[in-house]
């Protein structure tokens, strides 16, 4: 699915980094979208499962869950597409069991606006995809009991809209007009209070 055309009509180039995790279960790739919507985590111990909703040309579209049926804690992701993208994804890696292969054991993700998580337990080897301009837009990696690994497919990331522009610096247009008016009052308030008390010496 890479080069997807985006909801404009053009194509979305993206890139594929990673796995990062261990080499248990069996390998599978959601492919690149015009972005992130949703992320449904199951986790204890480790990240259980995962399931994304992706955008495909401004409709929602749900992957394969991938992962196995364990793990007692729920947490669903939802961004606020199209406006806020991921941005950033971090985690740890490192066996269940001594002796056993890594598994991916806890995620934090990032969003150009808010951090969700950490989710699942911070033990073991760190891992960290920050990106510089640019959003997650699918994911791949390996799973069978668990989430063995997790890649990802990046794209860049969505530029500020003219219209966005616009509105913020009404926005700051329209603040500082609103404070006016009060800054002068109470220059008058000052003024008047000053004139009473140099009337009061008479």
């Amino acid at each position: 699915m890479e080069g997807d055309s985006n909801q404009i009509g053009e194509k979305k180039k993206s890139i594929a980094v990673g796995p990062w995790g261990g080499n248990g279960g069996t390998a599978w790739d959601d492919g690149s979208y015009n972005g992130v919507r949703e992320i449904k985590l199951v986790y204890h111990l480790c990240i259980d499962s995962m399931r994304v909703v992706y955008d495909k040309n401004g409709k929602p579209f749900t992957a394969e869950k991938h992962g196995g049926a364990g793990g007692n804690i729920t947490s669903e992701i939802k961004l606020q597409f199209p406006e806020e993208f991921l941005a950033s994804v971090s985690g740890y890696i490192s066996p269940v069991i001594y002796g056993g292969s890594p598994v991916i054991r806890s995620l934090t993700f990032k969003s150009n606006k808010r951090t969700f998580g950490p989710f699942g337990v911070e033990e073991g080897t760190p891992f960290s995809l920050p990106i510089e301009g640019g959003q997650i837009v699918g994911f791949k990696g390996r799973s069978g009991w668990h989430l063995d690994s997790l890649g990802f497919h990046l794209a860049r990331a969505p530029a500020t809209t003219v219209l966005q522009k616009v509105q913020q610096r009404f926005k700051r247009l329209t603040t500082s007009v609103s404070l006016a008016p009060k800054e002068s009052e109470e220059a008058g308030y000052k003024a008047t209070k000053a004139t009473a008390k140099e009337g009061s010496y008479y």
